[in-house]
């Protein structure tokens, strides 16, 4: 029989030692605990301006780290976040599929995301320096960035991002794997339900019409 190509990337093992479905419990409550630091900073910031603002002046720039209109997309994207990572702990530990899908799909827009910053500095390597030039003078550790040689730089930087993509996608295969692994299991129980309730017929016993003698009834028939 023929099979589909991404089946032989299906495993029921997450990083060896456990299952996929404890695998994406894990992950959505990493996750969520993430966001919910963010958050938590985040309504701090809104509450306290004065502590999170830095002006330009601060900065070294033209421009300002963080002001009210951004805040608050950044309080909306990180309570979205929490929904969705709620959603996939939820469906992970209930065991419904559908419920782990707003989950995958932000794993695979962040993978593309993460991809196309690879490609533009493979592409475009001189934005490395001008982002490097752009940060302030207090910077951590900006001079000695700044003395490494670009060529070194960009390939460090590609090797740190291929990384972090393969990690990644090692995480986006095992939620896809979690989402067929309960989704067959699903429909493994609705066929093992309908075979259980099928009725069984039994044929009535005849009598011989040559010996008059009763004869056993032949084996019962089970519907398909």
């Amino acid at each position: 029989m023929l099979s589909s190509p991404w089946a032989r990337f299906y495993s029921n093992s997450c990083c060896l030692c456990c299952h996929v479905r404890t695998g994406t419990i894990i992950l959505g409550v990493w996750y969520l605990i993430i966001n919910s630091v963010v958050l938590l900073i985040l309504l701090s910031a809104l509450t306290d301006p004065d502590q999170y603002h830095l002006t330009s002046a601060e900065l070294g720039g033209e421009f300002e780290f963080m002001d009210d209109a951004n805040m608050c997309i950044a309080t909306a994207i990180s309570l979205l976040m929490i929904l969705i990572c709620a959603m996939a702990t939820y469906g992970a530990y209930k065991q419904h599929a559908a419920w782990i899908i707003p989950f995958f799909c932000y794993q695979i827009f962040d993978f593309a995301l993460n991809t196309l910053v690879a490609i533009s500095v493979l592409v475009y390597p001189s934005t490395i320096q001008d982002y490097l030039r752009q940060l302030p003078n207090n910077f951590p550790y900006k001079e000695e960035i700044m003395s490494v040689n670009p060529t070194c730089l960009v390939v460090i930087i590609l090797l740190f991002i291929s990384i972090i993509l393969a990690f990644k996608g090692y995480l986006i295969s095992c939620v896809w794997n979690c989402y067929r692994y309960i989704n067959g299991r699903n429909n493994s129980d609705v066929l093992v339900y309908i075979t259980t309730n099928d009725t069984a017929v039994l044929l009535p016993s005849y009598d011989d019409p040559v010996n008059g003698a009763a004869k056993d009834p032949p084996p019962p028939y089970v519907s398909a």
